[in-house]
């Protein structure tokens, strides 16, 4: 009964899924007119790359799993951030999943070839926990090094801060001392923020504006509220050295607690083995006094 309930989603599925990719829903009235009268976004900054082997073997499989409505709107903000394309993310999702799926089918008829068998349930109860796996992996691997970029453009950010509140102690302009410190600096989060002002630049806008549009791209509150206050500044020229200073204060501290917090997890999940440990010996122990007694009843 559960093999035959198995192979009929996996039917269902399949043909559901084919089914979407050849007919896709035409979207609402609504939708079209909302995106023919809408004004055009600016370019992003973050840049992103199209590599990976999994991304080309699985693009067949983009447009289906977009009609689906994948990526949520937080993930696709994840993948801005980490640099990914969504059709590569999508491709990826599709090609390990359907590697899953195959995997024990290929192990099993294998293990037929040499005399062997599992049976045809075990093949396809791992075939759907590992296609679930493959596809839920990329998602969970693209929010944690989203989250390990902003940890360390925050990081960078704190250093940045500092950098231009002394080149506006020392007699600086605004948009001088925003250049100027972000030349020099060095890895990603410098190179974002340098994209940014350079696109500033090139499109005759408000360096703070590209700010905030880099903060809410990359979901970092502090770097709009740099813009913010750099924006009083450039234009109605309010004195931010002390606001900057504090910021960068205050963002050193976050960091800190966060540390200690990181450091204090670590320190506890290092005591389970110890623990495991001791009850492993413990058992070891109590073993043989256990077993005479049984024995002796």
């Amino acid at each position: 009964m559960i093999t035959a309930l198995a192979l009929g989603a996996g039917l269902g599925i399949g043909l559901w899924s084919l089914a979407v990719w050849l007919f896709p829903p035409r979207p609402a009235l609504g939708t079209i007119l909302a995106h023919a009268t809408k004004l055009s976004a600016p370019e992003p900054i973050l840049a992103t790359e199209d590599t990976g082997w999994a991304a080309k073997l699985g693009r067949p499989f983009v447009t289906p799993l977009r009609a689906l409505g994948l990526p949520g709107q937080r993930l696709t903000r994840e993948l801005a951030v980490t640099g990914r394309p969504v059709a590569t993310h999508l491709a990826e999702k599709a090609t390990l999943a359907i590697t899953g799926l195959v995997a024990p089918v290929v192990v099993q008829l294998l293990l037929v070839l040499g005399g062997l068998s599992l049976g045809i349930e075990l093949p396809i109860v791992g075939g759907v926990v590992l296609a679930v796996i493959g596809f839920v992996l990329p998602d969970v691997q693209t929010k944690s090094d989203a989250a390990k970029l902003r940890t360390n453009f925050r990081h960078a950010l704190s250093a940045y801060l500092d950098l231009v509140w002394i080149t506006l102690a020392g007699g600086a302009g605004v948009d001088s001392a925003l250049t100027g410190s972000v030349a020099v600096g060095r890895g990603w989060a410098f190179e974002q923020i340098r994209r940014a002002l350079d696109s500033a630049r090139l499109m005759r806008t408000t360096p703070w504006a590209k700010l905030r549009q880099l903060g809410e791209e990359l979901d970092v509150t502090e770097l709009s509220e740099l813009a913010a206050s750099v924006s009083l500044a450039g234009t109605e020229g309010a004195k931010v050295r002390t606001s900057l200073a504090a910021k960068a204060s205050a963002l050193r501290t976050h960091q800190l607690t966060d540390a200690e917090g990181e450091a204090q997890a670590a320190t506890e999940r290092m005591s389970l083995p110890v623990m495991l440990l001791f009850l492993g010996f413990l058992a070891f122990i109590a073993y043989p006094g256990l077993v005479k007694v049984l024995t002796g009843l």
